[in-house]
């Protein structure tokens, strides 16, 4: 992998919106700002442009009923999203730099639980997801996905509009095994085929432990160079201790790792690239200031 093909991601957007005495608490998390303060979400995006990012995501992660509530989303979902966009692309024009924006497409139903999956209402949350963002996006990205079942369901929701569309899920990072998985146990080697029958562009890894993510990239690249395809990999993740399978994203903040300062984040972010993955940045808890070393020492 030569060093000029690293695409620098992008960090967190809720804890810096909080590390910034923006409007923040939860269940709302980082879709609060995009009403109160809509600034200072524009003004994260910026300070991740300025740090090296070539790609920053927009703030729709938790514009979803699971952290605004059934009614607002019902009312407002398809304006937060599109606002959402906005920001991001607007970020980007004001920077006059090459950066993409990915359009953020969550969890339908709350982060780590592939239990409370529902079929039925895919259609219902992610249509106003897409309308939203469609005009501001350059790629979709698919984030923080538990399960397979799940991502199937975000790409079959998709515009047929020509964009890449990225996938990225999270990984098992407690009660481990020798088989790197998702958190819905289903092995990371199934998960990277189905991303090839999917069409995807680049398939990700994030918001879990970096000590989980090395054999999951090894996993991903394995299947792939079986399979014969060229999917680029990437990863980001978050600096949280380990997420229990009981976890929800509303029970309070979790501390962050003292360990993954920028420095100690390099390291994880500097394997991974050895194992082959060409998309790095960073999840919650990762900040601009991690994202530009990565940017001078990787990119």
């Amino acid at each position: 992998m030569g060093a000029a093909s690293t695409v620098i991601l992008d960090g967190g957007m809720g804890r810096e919106l909080q590390r910034r005495g923006a409007p923040f608490r939860q269940p709302e998390w980082s879709a609060l700002a995009l009403s109160e303060a809509p600034q200072a979400v524009e003004a994260v995006h910026a300070a991740y442009i300025e740090s090296g990012a070539n790609v920053i995501t927009s703030n729709s992660y938790a514009v979803v009923p699971f952290h605004i509530g059934e009614e607002r989303f019902a009312a407002e979902g398809q304006a937060l999203a599109a606002l959402a966009g906005e920001l991001a692309r607007r970020a980007v024009d004001a920077a006059g730099k090459p950066v993409r924006v990915a359009g953020s497409l969550p969890p339908l139903f709350g982060s780590y639980r592939p239990d409370l999956f529902d079929a039925k209402r895919v259609t219902e949350l992610l249509t106003p997801l897409v309308k939203g963002l469609a005009p501001h996006v350059d790629l979709w990205l698919a984030e923080t996905q538990s399960s397979i079942v799940e991502a199937r369901a975000i790409h079959a929701g998709l515009p047929k509009d020509g964009k890449p569309f990225w996938l990225s899920f999270t990984l098992k990072d407690e009660d481990v095994d020798e088989v790197p998985r998702l958190r819905s146990g289903e092995p990371v080697a199934e998960a990277a085929a189905v991303a090839v029958e999917l069409g995807v562009e680049t398939l990700l890894f994030n918001c879990s432990q970096p000590e989980v993510i090395g054999a999951a990239i090894d996993a991903a690249r394995e299947a792939f160079e079986r399979l014969g395809v060229n999917i680029q990999i990437g990863a980001y993740a978050n600096a949280f201790p380990p997420q229990p399978k009981e976890a929800t994203a509303n029970d309070g903040l979790d501390p962050l790792r003292d360990d993954l300062d920028p420095p100690g984040y390099l390291q994880w972010a500097a394997d991974w690239r050895k194992r082959g993955a060409s998309h790095l940045g960073g999840c919650c808890g990762i900040g601009p200031e991690h994202i530009a070393v990565l940017a001078q020492k990787l990119a």
